[in-house]
């Protein structure tokens, strides 16, 4: 079996495991505080809760079999420490059915990875994978990130 897609399905089991010391019915907010580098599903999350303290990447399928919302979740998790420097929480959604409230919101079809700002504004959609470093540039450019990298955060 392929050692890569062994790794990537450990990564993804393991980001949608709470963590022992997690509390049960923390937060979407709360588990994202204390595991930046936890995978959050869009089930129950209401954005706003995000506004100014994290730039949210959505990444939308209509299954978690999709080979695109796969590629994705690779890519995001083999760089997450970038996104993490960034205050960026992933949230993923693959079941069009459960209607979440970004589903309903952001109205994808498929496969979709979108970018929404600190402020709470859509910044970038994307119908295919993106890599972390292009990701990560869109972001740099962004006037909060900007002052951010001034301030040294």
């Amino acid at each position: 079996m392929n050692t890569r897609l062994v790794s990537l399905a450990l990564a993804v089991l393991t980001a949608f495991a709470p963590a022992a010391h997690a509390v049960e019915d923390a937060t979407p907010l709360a588990r994202w505080q204390q595991d930046p580098t936890a995978v959050l599903q869009a089930e129950g999350i209401a954005i706003e809760d995000f506004h100014w303290l994290a730039r949210p990447v959505v990444v939308f399928a209509d299954s978690p079999a999709d080979p695109r919302y796969r590629e994705q979740m690779e890519l995001l998790l083999d760089r997450m420490d970038e996104l993490t420097a960034r205050d960026v929480v992933v949230i993923v959604d693959t079941d069009p059915s459960a209607r979440s409230a970004l589903r309903t919101k952001l109205r994808p079809r498929g496969f979709m990875l979108v970018l929404i700002g600190k402020d709470g504004g859509v910044k970038l959609r994307k119908p295919f994978p993106w890599d972390v470093r292009e990701l990560s540039r869109s972001i740099d450019k962004m006037p909060l990130r900007q002052q951010e990298i001034r301030d040294g955060q």
